[in-house]
């Protein structure tokens, strides 16, 4: 998988050139040299600084490593406005900042889209007053097409046509789980072999990264799969979506991060063509159940059996609503419509 945070923060400045907007910075580039970095983010600050002219709305992708309060001083300076949509919140995860601090930088900006209904709220109700608007889940373009769910599709229609048999369950459906793998963030998988009677688990990431992790009889490890080779080739029934060291529950930072952010790997497996296995307490838990794109639950415990209730026309009902919002995804329909709602606002 890419890097998340950097793909999303792409994909929404692909989307927004698509609606009009030009970028007042430099073009988005990374250097380890963190002097270079320093001198190159500064005179994209002091660029956008100068070429900003009145009413003009400016997009900031929060957090901003640097100059976020002075960015928006600046344009308010010029006689625009700024809007700053939320990949991530320090005060929650990363516990860098205090609540009432970030909220206090927030304020500079003169609107906020929140990551989801869920933090939206949560902002509201910590003191930030100004207009609030909310994403869903973030927008994920890519070249490669999730082809493996068309053909499915296609073989499920002459399956239910009255000349040939009724669509048959996968006797074995397959979970995956892709993504970085490490002790703080995914050590349940270590155990989740013990549980699962019904379903293969297949895992795709660098097992370096959590000692321990082996091949069992339903869990098979593999190594790295690029995004655009993962959209278009991998096969499967879900995509799972779950952090801690927990079968129970999500656990630690970033389990309990995701009561209130928008995981980009939710959007990564709609790409692909699955549909999501999320945690029932998660941010976008009501986001999966309303677009009917899979299953939320409350521990892993429960997913043998949950996954033997899905009769053959739910599961086909479902995987036709993933290829819809995949293809919102990819033409950047939720930043379009958030980014709508709000600038009606200011």
């Amino acid at each position: 998988m890419d890097k998340a945070g950097n793909k999303a923060k792409t994909d929404n400045e692909e989307t927004f050139r698509e609606m009009g907007a030009v970028n007042l910075g430099l073009p988005r580039t990374e250097y380890n040299n963190k002097v270079v970095t320093f001198f190159l983010d500064l005179i994209g600050v002091v660029r956008s600084c100068v070429m900003v002219r009145r009413d003009d709305v400016i997009l900031l992708q929060y957090p901003v490593k640097k100059y976020f309060s002075f960015i928006c001083r600046m344009a308010h300076l010029r006689g625009a406005k700024t809007v700053a949509l939320i990949h991530d919140l320090g005060s929650m995860r990363r516990k860098k900042l205090t609540v009432k601090h970030e909220i206090s930088r927030l304020m500079n900006a003169d609107a906020v889209i929140a990551s989801n209904d869920i933090m939206k709220g949560w902002l509201r109700d910590n003191g930030f007053t100004k207009p609030l608007g909310s994403l869903g889940l973030f927008d994920y373009r890519s070249k490669s097409r999730h082809s493996r769910v068309e053909s499915r599709e296609s073989r499920v229609e002459s399956q239910v046509s009255p000349n040939t048999k009724p669509l048959t369950p996968n006797p074995r459906p397959i979970l995956i789980y892709a993504g970085a793998l490490n002790t703080r963030k995914n050590t349940f998988l270590l155990k989740i072999g013990d549980i699962i009677s019904s379903y293969d688990l297949q895992i795709y990431g660098n097992r370096d990264g959590l000692p321990g992790l082996n091949d069992s009889e339903h869990v098979k490890v593999y190594g790295f799969m690029a995004a655009e080779d993962f959209i278009a080739n991998i096969e499967g029934d879900f995509g799972l979506v779950w952090d801690g060291d927990s079968l129970d529950t999500c656990s630690g930072n970033f389990g309990e991060y995701l009561r209130w952010n928008s995981p980009h790997k939710v959007s990564f497996y709609l790409r692909a063509g699955l549909p999501v296995v999320v945690w029932s307490q998660a941010a976008v838990a009501p986001i999966i159940k309303r677009e009917g794109i899979g299953l939320c639950i409350d521990s892993l415990s429960e997913l043998d059996e949950v996954i033997n209730t899905i009769t053959p026309e739910q599961m086909r009902q479902m995987r036709e609503n993933v290829m819809n919002v995949s293809d919102r995804l990819c033409s950047g329909q939720f930043f379009k419509e958030a980014f709508g709602q709000i600038e009606n606002k200011i």
